[in-house]
């Protein structure tokens, strides 16, 4: 049968190839994640252009996913450096890259990276626009800005992230609240910059039907960016987050009567208190959409330190319904990150969503938990290894600070509680010598 996007095949009753991948992968029944998939509770983002993509599911029921930003920019413009970040982000286990290069010709980095990414590829088109056309931002046009987006879902693009909820009423509503941070969405100041300068709606707004015609066209999953996300704590669950965050409700129904696949993005900088009752309202008001969160971060006096403040507010965004975490580094706020510092946003992220899914019940999510403790009970070091996030690191630890005593460590020794139980209890695993 013919279809156009993946709701699209889902809601005809068919099980497509990338459904089957996901089901498998996820451990859920193909039937009942189709079903959810016509519901848009979940989003499979499969561009018919990217023919290496290995694909995910996101959404209700499924493993939290995270993603990886990465690009180039004026001040550090290495294709070959930014590639190496992606491969590295794909072997420590990305669900998701996005590029969020912001300078010059990025068609070559982009085509680069969607050729040779298994994971899901995101971009945000208004980044690009500026450079694309090589003309001030108020001399774009809104036919340039859907020509953009045509030219990066022709080039394979997964998802996009469109920030079409700042129209012109949510541009009002936050000149009429003052706020600590303003707008801190690159995209969304952007856009609240063009639409100051000609006195025009929001062009993603405006022709957001001409928008969905093109995702339909490539089945380019819509991220619905959050232009108002707060950027410091003080502004969190303020009038314009949630008068942009009503507009995307109502743009989330607008793409599923096309058969678009919808992600809504959300906070940003937010309290601990404050980030389960967002993410509530957020399923309310966007009727159940995948909820794509940045951090949250929860204290904003860390710099060096923010993707530990992230990962506090990711583990307890995606417990409380959250479905896909983006990562951040400790070079947040700081500088564009190193190798090492996106391996630590990975680490740091993807702890953040195995958390979540242990709190949210997701299926086999305790297993690996269990499988360490086994380990750690039989003192069983090089399954430990095995079966840790970062191997690399813990047995670089342990080679570090040897025992006199291989069935211990140097903190506790022969004093170690595991080995003197396994001895008392009947010589269980190797601490029972």
């Amino acid at each position: 049968m013919e279809y156009a996007t993946q709701m699209d095949a889902a809601r005809k009753g068919v099980v497509t190839r990338e459904m089957e991948i996901v089901a498998r992968k996820e451990g859920v029944d193909a039937e009942a994640l189709r079903k959810l998939v016509a519901e848009g509770k979940v989003v499979i983002p499969a561009n018919k252009n990217h023919r290496s993509l290995d694909p995910c599911g996101i959404g209700q029921g499924l493993r939290t996913k995270i993603n990886v930003n990465l690009g180039v920019s004026n001040d550090c413009c290495n294709v070959e450096g930014e590639l190496e970040k992606a491969r590295l982000a794909i072997e420590l286990g990305t669900d998701a890259i996005m590029d969020l290069s912001c300078y010059g010709k990025t068609e070559e980095f982009r085509r680069r990276l969607v050729e040779m990414s298994p994971a899901a590829v995101g971009t945000v088109p208004v980044y690009d626009a500026v450079g694309f056309y090589d003309k001030e931002l108020r001399e774009i046009t809104a036919s340039e800005f859907l020509g953009v987006v045509e030219k990066h879902a022709r080039d394979g693009v997964d998802f996009m992230t469109i920030h079409a909820g700042i129209n012109r009423e949510t541009a009002a509503r936050f000149k009429k609240n003052a706020r600590l941070t303003n707008i801190v969405s690159r995209g969304g100041s952007l856009l609240f910059a063009w639409m100051e300068m000609n006195d025009r709606e929001n062009p993603f707004y405006e022709y957001y039907d001409e928008l969905l015609d093109i995702c339909r066209k490539y089945d380019v999953t819509i991220s619905l960016g959050d232009a108002c996300r707060p950027g410091s704590i003080k502004d969190a669950t303020d009038a314009s987050q949630i008068q942009e965050l009503i507009v995307l409700g109502e743009l989330a129904r607008r793409a599923w009567e096309k058969d678009v696949q919808v992600m809504i993005e959300g906070p940003g900088h937010m309290a601990l208190n404050e980030i389960a009752p967002n993410m509530l309202l957020e399923k309310k008001l966007c009727h159940g959409a995948p909820f794509y969160v940045l951090g949250p971060l929860v204290t904003d006096i860390a710099p060096g330190y923010d993707h530990i403040t992230s990962a506090i507010g990711g583990a307890v965004a995606a417990a409380s319904g959250a479905d896909f975490l983006c990562y951040v580094t400790p070079a947040e706020h700081l500088r564009l990150p190193t190798l090492e510092d996106m391996k630590e946003g990975i680490i740091a992220s993807r702890i953040a969503a195995h958390a979540a899914d242990i709190a949210k019940g997701v299926p086999g999510a305790r297993r690996w938990d269990d499988e360490m403790s086994e380990a750690r009970r039989s003192l069983d070091w090089e399954r430990m290894f095995e079966l840790a996030l970062d191997p690399e690191k813990a047995r670089r630890y342990r080679e570090e600070s040897r025992p006199q005593d291989e069935d211990t460590c140097t903190m506790c020794g022969k004093m170690c509680a595991v080995r003197s139980m396994n001895q008392v209890m009947g010589g269980i695993g190797r601490g029972g010598r």
